[in-house]
């Protein structure tokens, strides 16, 4: 008898996702055994350069503004989020770096992550899949999920009807992009992982396909492994991780 393979997952998006967000276009990039140990100084360059435009052309008064922030804000605001207090994730790294503070080193996929998504204004996350249970869906939280944030002990639940991406067991990210979790986080002795760009208009399927393949080219130029890619949206929501 043939025993199906265990290791075998997927990434999904949940039809009620297109029903509010029917342009919503997600970039996914797998990597497998890679090696993310050390610290790079080409990566973190990258960053730093990247840090010094921002501070070069933006300002904290405008930014909200920005179409890229801008189809964010509303996003959240359409699940019951208030924007001035959940930012996403890519707000959240503008902020940081106006307001004169610098994006750390965490480890090189998050350091070239972070790279991407400031380079581009666009959120960018993922997770070790190693430590994932069952499928990665996004979706609307029925509320009574279970959810540990990022360097914390501490559980808590979603609220009904917010944007997350869950496994089979928990939260994995709360808000869309809002707060990710203690569990699937990556660290240097991550070897598979799994990572979204997200794309919301304005920006396009091609765009957001261009952005994702040089994520993908990043991570297999300073992390190795074998890495492949992939666009989820309405027409194609769903894949094998």
């Amino acid at each position: 008898m043939i025993k199906p393979l265990e290791n075998i997952l997927q990434l999904i998006i949940d039809k009620k996702i297109f029903e509010n967000f029917p342009d919503l276009n997600i970039g996914v990039v797998v990597a497998k055994n890679i090696n993310n140990n050390g610290k790079n100084d080409s990566i973190l360059d990258m960053l730093k350069k990247e840090q010094e435009r921002i501070k070069s052309n933006y300002s904290i008064e405008e930014l909200e503004s920005e179409p890229g922030i801008l189809s964010w804000r509303r996003a959240y605001s359409s699940f019951g989020a208030k924007p001035k207090k959940h930012k996403c994730s890519v707000e959240n790294l503008y902020r940081m770096v106006l307001n004169g503070f610098s994006i750390k080193h965490i480890n090189n996929v998050v350091d070239i992550y972070n790279y991407i998504s400031i380079k581009y204004m666009i959120p960018v996350g993922g997770d070790d899949i190693d430590n994932i249970k069952g499928n990665i869906t996004l979706k609307y939280a029925e509320g009574n999920e279970f959810f540990t944030p990022l360097n914390s002990k501490d559980i808590m639940n979603p609220k009904k009807g917010e944007i997350i991406y869950a496994d089979d067991k928990d939260v994995l990210c709360r808000r869309w992009n809002w707060r990710e979790c203690e569990k699937s986080k990556m660290t240097e002795n991550t070897k598979n992982i799994c990572l979204v760009v997200e794309g919301l208009p304005p920006v396009s399927k091609n765009k957001l396909n261009y952005i994702t393949e040089e994520l993908a080219y990043l991570i297999k130029k300073f992390c190795g492994g074998k890495v492949s890619n992939f666009i989820l949206n309405i027409t194609n929501p769903e894949t094998l991780i």
